[in-house]
């Protein structure tokens, strides 16, 4: 028998695409499966009784109805559940993307010239922005280095949280404000840090990393160089599941704890920089807390156990 094409589709009211038969007038599962990637057998609406009929299907082998093919549309069959669940996915990252409010973004850096319209036309750039604001000092009317602007899709404030920006010659960072949780829930650290590090580790490179935990906003090494960065997630939620853990980063297992704020005490500070390993200069870590003791020349030694530093004058 001479080859043919049988017109098969995905759904009845999709264009059908034309797979080619065997030489006896067979159909290879295989063949059907090439196209269509999981289908499990074919079937069709009869043109007699309007229900749809299985195709017999025989060791991956499909085998014509009894008047032949046709010009009949065969439509796929996939597993059981299959469908339901592709189903279920689109509609649930649907419901998630219509669920995902913009923010206003806080826009630091910016020089002191940058006026609400130089901000709103680069911003436009990234999508439709609904909101430009750009902070100024009440009484002399100057502008403050900061500003805000709110875009209408969350697509486009995602592309303009991860990346940096050169607004009127100078680089600006475009973030969350840490403001963004409602008057009765708890404030939640969108940070974490991360201890012992090693010098070659860059900035790029820890925001690969993290970034298979979600979305990384920023990331943040001292200068000079102290072993520990400090890495920022869109959703607060990443960034409590990270605490406590060790992670290895290019072959060196790295702690990660939460980002405690600034009015935390010394000693949690002191604590938490015990985990750092040997040749940390504490002076340049808690200088400002010893400031004191350096001024008399002490020299501390760097105790490496959970209980944080010892030392002893020299």
């Amino acid at each position: 028998m001479a080859e043919m094409y049988i017109r098969i589709a995905e759904e009845e009211n999709e264009e059908p695409m034309e797979i080619p038969s065997e030489d006896d007038g067979t159909v290879l599962l295989s063949t059907v499966a090439a196209q269509f990637p999981g289908a499990c057998g074919l079937r069709y609406r009869s043109p007699v009784s309007q229900c749809m009929r299985g195709v017999r299907l025989v060791d991956g082998i499909l085998h014509a109805p009894e008047n032949g093919w046709g010009n009949l549309v065969y439509v796929v069959n996939y597993p059981k559940g299959r469908k339901m669940d592709e189903i279920d996915a689109s509609s649930a990252t649907k419901i998630k993307r219509g669920d995902q409010k913009t923010s206003d973004l806080i826009v630091l850096g910016l020089p002191w010239k940058t006026s609400e319209q130089d901000l709103k036309d680069y911003f436009s750039t990234f999508g439709e922005v609904i909101m430009v604001q750009v902070k100024r000092d009440v009484k002399t009317g100057n502008s403050k280095g900061f500003g805000f602007v709110r875009f209408t899709e969350w697509e486009s404030q995602g592309k303009v949280i991860s990346q940096r920006h050169m607004i009127d010659g100078r680089w600006c960072d475009c973030k969350l404000p840490n403001s963004k949780q409602g008057p009765d829930e708890p404030m939640r650290s969108r940070k974490v840090f991360v201890g012992r590090c090693t010098e070659d580790m860059t900035a790029d490179e820890l925001r690969q990393f993290f970034m298979q935990f979600g979305e990384v906003t920023d990331v943040f090494i001292p200068k000079p160089f102290r072993a520990f960065a400090f890495v920022t997630f869109a959703d607060d939620q990443v960034a409590a599941s990270l605490c406590g853990e060790d992670l290895i980063i290019k072959g060196i297992s790295v702690h990660i704890s939460n980002a405690e704020p600034k009015h935390n005490n010394t000693r949690q500070m002191m604590e938490r920089a015990g985990r750092f390993g040997n040749g940390v200069c504490i002076s340049s870590v808690f200088g400002k807390y010893f400031q004191r003791d350096l001024s008399r020349h002490v020299c501390l030694g760097v105790g490496m156990g959970e209980k944080g530093f010892w030392g002893q004058k020299k």
